[in-house]
């Protein structure tokens, strides 16, 4: 696991800035750092040593020096890989799974990526065709983005590297209006969109080659108008839900079981101690216990298993971990935690470099706890995506059966029926979730998943004049829901729930849980692996019939028949919860001021990027509990935040100091 970086510049790549940049991404790899001059290509990393702690330095060259390679991940299918390519005649200076990447780029070029098993951003110059390849897994579990100015092209795994890259001298970041518009309708932004203009994600699945095999390497000195090389980006897998399985349940389930055991045991590899996250969901505690059993085979330590929780009762999973541990014989570890989320809040946006969530908090605090003993943990991330896990799947058959009314009756009869109901601050409450049927009514398809995904924050009603009008011109043809439609269309599926579960793999994982997971886990110096992302399961879960994974109102049906012979019926049975704080009384209690000290003076309404007005009906209403906009709220305090960080350059620490202070003037 590692932060890497690099640059390619006709003129020459500069030492300078790949120091700059591998500088900015230390946390993601405190142990080791490394970097290459190649002539106009640069390549920098900083090191996590996970595998082959003594001789996996990189940057790593092939046996001539003709290409060279810095990757971030972890590739579980590397020994089998590394034999057959040995058996071939390639030689082999480390046992790292990055070399076996470069080797197996030789003989395959571009298509390396279709052997690899795991996850991994990695970048290759092939010094002979002068080419640069990026590559990003097939889910996004690793990050890379990237810049071209029309003269440097810059990547690097995290944005803040990219800034630092700039150099002191180029001009600062600028907003990206429609980037915006997007985090406000859906809470992340789709690649290849970044909050920064000109700065660019990588999307999951796909290749960017950069071939200067045709431009003319200066004689000396740099070129006052270089010319540009071809950049191309292009997928290269996609996630089928076609043909669909005839087989028997019962064996079915079995082949499940089993791939969800090899998933799970070939995310095992490590020279360093491996742990897990145990939330006392069905997804986590499935996967301890299949590490329990997998370790107790050889003869190993317990799993360490870690959990945090909150006093709160309402939204503490303790006891369920609790449960799971003792069932599994564990070491287990577990705190309870309140957040300082004055301190925390602008700390974790600097580590994301984007808009946080609430959930991160969480993340942050387990990565935390989980690194003090581990540089390793096992997450069910991806459980939900993979085996429908959601509660808007089996919703959005509801919609389906409403809409079937005529259109008249629904509109005009049952719709003012419906908004008559009262509405409290309760998040999803009955009267929003009939709200919810009943306006996604209106819609069909890909359109109508996407209202379903973004009707808790700004996209069921529009923004409601939040921005300023220049603004809402220049935004007025943009479609802010336009990437999850597509992935819902445009899903090779035949049944709604495949085309929401693709819809979501394509979208809300890699921009939103699995970014997540990455930046807080690597801010920790921690690597967090994701056996239900395994790309040979995912694809075999995949052409499982819809019946299967979704049984009349359980969710998650075809999990919870492989997880049977290991977890307590108390697990299986248990609703979905997930672990969170009370962000709504937060809103109303100690970030209150916060809020309103930052919206006082607040420089996105200050620049006419938002009204003053609409914000501050938000917070009337909440506070007034006549309605529940704390996820409206905590989105407009992160991008207030993010924009003085990074567009106005107020420092980390002086903007905290601010709040501090405003928060004690308030008590």
């Amino acid at each position: 696991m590692c932060g890497i970086c690099g640059e390619w510049n006709l003129s020459g790549a500069g030492p300078k800035a790949l120091e700059r940049m591998s500088d900015a991404l230390v946390h993601r790899g405190p142990d080791d750092q490394g970097a290459v001059l190649l002539g106009e290509a640069g390549l920098a990393m900083r090191r996590l040593a996970i595998i082959d702690l003594a001789r996996g330095h990189q940057p790593i060259a092939n046996e001539d020096a003709s290409a060279w390679i810095v990757c971030n991940g972890e590739i579980y299918n590397y020994r089998e890989l590394r034999r057959d390519l040995a058996s071939r005649g390639h030689f082999f200076k480390t046992n790292s799974d990055t070399e076996v990447i470069l080797h197996l780029y030789e003989d395959r070029g571009e298509r390396v990526v279709e052997d690899l098993r795991g996850m991994f951003a990695f970048a290759i110059w092939d010094a002979r065709r002068r080419k640069l390849l990026l590559a990003r897994d097939r889910f996004g579990q690793k990050p890379l983005f990237w810049r071209f100015d029309g003269r440097r092209f810059l990547f690097a795994s995290e944005i803040k590297a990219l800034l630092a890259g700039a150099g002191p001298e180029a001009p600062g970041p600028e907003l990206d209006l429609r980037s915006l518009d997007e985090y406000l309708t859906l809470r992340f932004i789709p690649s290849p969109r970044t909050l920064f203009q000109g700065i660019h994600k990588l999307p999951p699945a796909h290749l960017l080659v950069l071939d200067a095999s045709a431009i003319e390497p200066p004689r000396a000195g740099p070129l006052a108008l270089a010319p540009a090389p071809a950049i191309e980006v292009r997928r290269y897998w996609q996630l089928r839900y076609t043909p669909k399985r005839s087989d028997r349940e019962a064996d079915l389930v079995e082949e499940v079981r089993e791939g969800v055991r090899d998933a799970v045991e070939s995310h095992l590899i490590a020279d360093v101690p491996v742990g897990a996250y145990l939330s006392g969901g069905m997804d986590s505690s499935l996967i301890v216990a299949l590490m329990a059993e997998s370790l107790a085979e050889r003869r190993d330590a317990p799993v360490p298993t870690f959990a945090v929780g909150v006093e709160d009762q309402d939204f503490n999973e303790l006891p369920y971990a609790r449960l799971v541990a003792e069932r599994c014989g564990t070491e287990h570890h577990e705190e309870i935690v309140w957040p300082d989320m004055v301190e925390l809040l602008p700390a974790m946006i600097r580590h994301l470099d984007e808009p946080s969530d609430p959930i991160a908090a969480c993340m942050d605090h387990a990565a935390a706890l989980a690194s003090r003993h581990v540089k390793v943990v096992l997450t069910g991330d991806g459980g939900d995506e993979v085996f429908a896990g959601y509660d808007r799947y089996f919703g959005f058959r509801w919609v389906n059966l409403y809409a079937a009314l005529p259109e008249a009756a629904r509109r005009w009869l049952l719709g003012p029926a419906i908004y008559a109901l009262p509405d409290t601050a309760g998040y999803k409450t009955v009267a929003q979730k009939a709200r919810w049927v009943h306006d996604l009514s209106f819609y069909e398809g890909g359109r109508r998943y996407a209202q379903a995904t973004a009707f808790f924050r700004f996209g069921h009603q529009g923004k409601g004049g939040l921005y300023a009008p220049d603004v809402a011109g220049q935004l007025a043809d943009l479609d802010p829901m336009e990437s999850v439609i597509r992935g819902f269309d445009e899903a090779v599926a035949r049944d709604d729930l495949d085309r929401m579960l693709q819809a979501d793999v394509a979208t809300r994982l890699p921009e939103h849980s699995l970014m997540l997971s990455d930046r807080m886990t690597m801010a920790r110096g921690l690597e967090a692996r994701s056996p239900f992302l395994d790309h040979r399961l995912a694809e075999l879960v995949a052409t499982v019939p819809t019946s299967l994974k979704m049984r009349g109102r359980t969710l998650k049906y075809l999990l919870r028949r492989v997880a049977a012979p290991y977890l307590p019926q108390a697990i299986l049975q248990r609703p979905k919860q997930g672990f969170m704080f009370p962000l709504g009384y937060w809103m109303k209690g100690p970030l209150l001021p916060v809020l309103r000290h930052l919206l006082a003076s607040s420089a996105l309404i200050e620049e006419g990027i938002f009204r003053r007005e609409p914000v501050e009906r938000l917070i009337a209403e909440h506070v007034a509990a006549r309605a529940d906009h704390h996820a409206r709220l905590w989105m407009i305090l992160n991008v207030e935040i993010w924009y003085r960080m990074y567009v106005r350059s107020e420092r980390l620490e002086d903007l905290t100091g601010r709040l501090r202070e405003r928060l004690g003037s308030a008590a």
